[in-house]
């Protein structure tokens, strides 16, 4: 049996190791506060949602495939919640019931199996249960697909035929063997038989014809004795104790991928709920080949920074379709910072499947997404802060691929503007050429006015909002760059 909720035709299998601009994603775009919502304090939901965030899909058909299972799970919470806690339970009951390694003998591995397949067969006739009751209300393929297989793989003849077997697998009679003499008469070829007096009744039994047989009844103290027929039993139970114990490790391994699978959406579905009480809008993003050039969104806003502040914030608007290079320039602490977060967050989580934070939203697919952010100074670097950024550009450098998006937040600010301007001119001109877009915040006016004042095509340029009276409403909005970023209006807050 298999799942496939995460992809149509493969396995979702958590991410072990990440890539260092994985981790430097994690750090600009403050996954963690996004991530922490998602997983409640959950580990395991915490690691499948990094893993499907950072793991971006790259197609149409992959992103939608997805986007509809979460909206199944989001009209039917509690239906997602159910199937997601019977394999909660296959855990909490396989730690009670298993043996595994330590089943030293067939017959304790052969119990513990036993033990272990009623368990399961008991979650997965819930499970059908399921599948039967709300196979209507589910629309996506994937969920109708998984419902469909439950209900054929797990029909009612095959789970009677199955519990059946079971019973008589606990051998409450004894066992039947057989036997061979081989060299030596050393026995061979022990095979477990079924006893067919055992599936008749009381009446049968009484009138069957009676057969030879010879018997041996052991001493209780005869230690050796009972050492040897048990070896004999094990030696009967072997192959069949083996069989059983794949089978219980096969249908394991099918709740341990419903959940893992499962996992995500139940971080989706943790997500919504929080932002239905900070009464936060969200959407399902209307997705774009990758070779088109499309950003379009209605209130767009930072998800991090309303799950920190615990209410509704500031939204943006955008329409940069056909744009290739985005500016935001203008007043310091004026939100040019959290809009940029807004726009990776928002990249993130429609190519993850997910719903994004606004009101509408639309967007091209990315084959990458990367982050270049200013850093704090550190003491303990053995070069200086503009040779950290270099080397911090030349591993996107060495790792992006065409239709990527780059996001520059006051990049090669750490040397004098000139300097800076030229360096970042020359990178992110050779960055478009090779049809990478770029979203570039900056003070540099002389970066932002080169290409403004060369009509660059396919760029738009971003300032952020500052009032006449110096007050900043945090509003990103289309403007030609300005010399001045207004620094004076923090230093006369602080020190005037």
């Amino acid at each position: 049996m298999r799942v496939f909720l995460m992809h149509k035709d493969k396995n979702f299998t958590i991410e072990q190791k990440f890539s260092s601009h994985s981790n430097i994603i994690m750090s600009d775009l403050e996954l963690d506060v996004l991530l922490n919502a998602m997983s409640r304090d959950d580990e395991f939901l915490y690691d499948v949602s990094k893993t499907a965030l950072l793991k971006i899909l790259k197609t149409q058909e992959e992103i939608i495939y997805r986007q509809e299972i979460l909206k199944d799970c989001l009209k039917n919470p509690q239906v997602a919640r159910d199937i997601y806690g019977l394999t909660l339970k296959s855990i909490l009951n396989k730690q009670q019931r298993w043996l595994g390694v330590f089943g030293r003998y067939p017959s304790s591995l052969l119990s513990s199996s036993v033990s272990l397949l009623d368990m399961y067969f008991e979650l997965l006739k819930d499970l059908r249960k399921i599948a039967d009751t709300n196979i209507e209300n589910f629309n996506s393929n994937g969920f109708k697909r998984f419902f469909s297989m439950i209900q054929k793989e797990l029909d009612d003849e095959y789970i009677d035929e199955v519990k059946k077997y079971l019973k008589e697998l606990k051998f409450k009679d004894g066992i039947l063997l057989s036997a061979r003499l081989g060299t030596a008469n050393k026995g061979i070829n022990y095979t477990l038989r079924r006893d067919n007096l055992a599936s008749k009744s009381w009446f049968r039994k009484m009138l069957a014809k009676k057969q030879k047989e010879y018997s041996h009844a052991l001493h209780p103290r005869d230690d050796a004795g009972a050492k040897v027929l048990r070896n004999l039993r094990d030696a009967g139970l072997n192959g069949v104790a083996i069989s059983l114990s794949k089978t219980a490790e096969h249908i394991d391994n099918f709740f341990i991928s419903l959940r893992r699978e499962l996992a995500f959406y139940m971080g989706c579905l943790n997500l919504e709920e929080k932002l239905k009480e900070l009464k936060a809008s969200i959407v399902f993003p209307k997705i774009y080949p990758m070779d088109k050039r499309v950003y379009f969104a209605k209130d767009l806003y930072d998800i991090s920074l309303a799950l920190i502040m615990g209410k509704n914030i500031t939204a943006n608007n955008i329409n940069a379709n056909e744009k290739t290079l985005f500016f935001i320039t203008g007043a310091n602490q004026g939100g040019k910072t959290t809009f940029l977060r807004s726009v990776g967050l928002a990249q993130l989580m429609s190519q993850c499947g997910m719903f994004t934070p606004a009101l509408s939203f639309e967007t091209n697919i990315c084959s990458g997404i990367f982050t270049h952010f200013k850093k704090e100074e550190d003491r303990s670097m053995k070069s200086g802060k503009f040779d950290e950024e270099l080397a911090r550009m030349n591993d996107i450098v060495d790792n992006i691929s065409p239709n990527a998006v780059v996001i520059f937040n006051e990049s090669f600010a750490s040397t004098n503007e000139a300097e800076g301007s030229q360096i970042a001119s020359q990178i992110t001109k050779a960055l478009i050429e090779k049809n990478i877009k770029v979203i570039f915040v900056t003070h540099m006016f002389e970066l932002v006015n080169f290409f403004y004042q060369n009509d660059y095509k396919n760029a738009i340029y971003l300032r952020a909002n500052r009032e006449e009276d110096g007050s900043r409403d945090f509003k990103i909005k289309e403007a030609k760059p300005l010399h001045t970023s207004f620094a004076k209006d923090i230093y006369d807050s602080i020190f005037i």
